[in-house]
């Protein structure tokens, strides 16, 4: 069951917030900025590549790495294989994961490293396999991490993992508190470039910059369940300005300004103190709460988007959800609409104790989709399934913008409707 009227008493949410979920939503934008100082620092700017990589191999913990590699795919449209290597261990814990370079990798793919911990011994083995393989080698890691040296002794691209200090402030009116990173940015000489991607520190070790605090609230299961959504940006943004030097993805410096405005637009509409018939997060949440969740989705970003929210959903708020891409989610979930969960299939519902008895799971669409409809589209035709079945559905689409600023609204909104299920629910421990 969702409490209600938890989402529209922002005191309450900022004590029931004890894990900094709203917050590290609300910073994703600072993160951004913060990030790609750091990339710029780091020598990614001055990079030189010869080409394009023949494929880029994304290894991390949980969905640091999956979600990493699942947006750079959607984003990259094709232009080089981008795969994610999946870790194998014993347990879900940082010191149990193994990683492992396919036969086939060698001196025309690269290796990316997306970790926000640093400290799993897998992956400075990784490194080493690749090293020996000649592979170009990027990490993003905090910046004290012992997967540093690793890196630095292969002569690969380290950046800081990124994070934003913040003075603590109460945010029931309708801030955050203070983000130092909003100031501006810093760019201090970033050293002269050479290494295996064309561009490396000149020291080839640690990046010299400042060394931020991690900031209160993050998740110790950060590591191997959600990258949260504060934490996603902090790994993806230097990647984003690494594909786009060797041609991958258009992401310059001045488009991810965008999407870090993109994102504190969506956190002033999905904050705390907006009310829930204003806030399209809080609305969400309230549509979703006893239905099971079937996420449609149209277009390759949207498709991302909507994994990651199922797994927010299961993460976050334990709770349940399937996704499917259009057309094709028509056939797959066309039974669920008429089974046990469709809207009115329980004819003894009028019979049930509704003090004694949960409300029977129902099925709800939410139809997520990148791009304006359009003749070929297929959201028409599940809008009209949808209305055939009596099963009730959500929308969500993001408002005019490169395929960027796109995902990072869906992102979003999907990110801050799983923290207020999440904080609302309950049978919340």
């Amino acid at each position: 069951m969702l409490d209600e009227s938890l989402l529209d008493a922002p005191e309450a949410l900022a004590r029931a917030d004890t894990r900094g979920l709203l917050r590290a939503a609300a910073e994703s934008g600072a993160r951004i900025r913060t990030a790609a100082r750091h990339a710029a620092e780091a020598g990614i700017g001055d990079l030189k590549p010869d080409g394009r990589p023949r494929a880029v191999l994304i290894a991390g913990p949980g969905a640091a790495g999956s979600c990493t590699a699942d947006l750079l795919g959607a984003l990259s449209g094709g232009n080089c294989p981008v795969s994610l290597i999946a870790p194998t261990g014993v347990a879900p814990a940082p010191g149990a994961l193994r990683w492992t370079l396919p036969g086939w990798a060698g001196p025309l793919d690269l290796l990316v490293i997306a970790t926000p911990d640093g400290t799993e011994p897998g992956l400075p083995r990784l490194v080493e396999q690749a090293y020996r393989r000649g592979c170009a080698i990027v990490a993003v890691a905090p910046g004290q991490s012992p997967l540093t040296g690793a890196v630095a002794q292969a002569r690969g691209l380290m950046v800081p993992l990124a994070t934003t200090p913040y003075v603590s402030a109460p945010y029931a009116t309708g801030g955050y508190g203070t983000d130092p990173y909003t100031r501006g940015p810093h760019a201090p000489d970033a050293g002269e470039a050479e290494g295996a991607l064309g561009a490396a520190p000149a020291s080839h070790g640690t990046p010299s910059v400042p060394q931020p605090v991690e900031p209160p609230g993050t998740a110790p299961d950060e590591m191997t369940g959600p990258a949260l959504p504060g934490t996603l940006w902090a790994l993806l943004t230097p990647l984003l300005l690494l594909v786009d030097r060797i041609g991958l993805v258009s992401a310059p410096p001045a488009a991810l300004q965008q999407v870090a405005d993109r994102l504190d637009q969506v956190a002033e509409r999905c904050g705390p103190a907006i009310a829930t018939y204003t806030n399209p997060a809080k609305t969400l949440a309230t549509e979703l709460a006893g239905a099971l969740p079937l996420l449609w989705t149209e277009g390759p970003v949207a498709a991302a988007a909507g994994r990651r929210f199922a797994g927010l959903l299961a993460a976050l708020a334990g709770r349940p959800a399937l996704v499917a891409e259009l057309p094709g989610a028509l056939a797959a979930h066309g039974t669920l609409l008429s089974g046990a969960f469709a809207g009115g299939a329980d004819p003894d519902d009028f019979f049930r104790d509704r003090v004694e008895e949960p409300e029977a799971l129902r099925a709800r669409i939410v139809l997520l989709h990148d791009e304006p409809v359009g003749p070929v589209s297929a959201v028409p035709t599940a809008r009209e399934l949808a209305l055939a079945h009596d099963t009730a559905f959500s929308e969500l689409e993001p408002a005019e913008g490169s395929p960027l600023e796109s995902a990072a609204e869906l992102l979003a909104i999907t990110d801050f409707t799983a923290v207020y299920l999440a904080l609302a629910s309950a049978d919340r421990t």
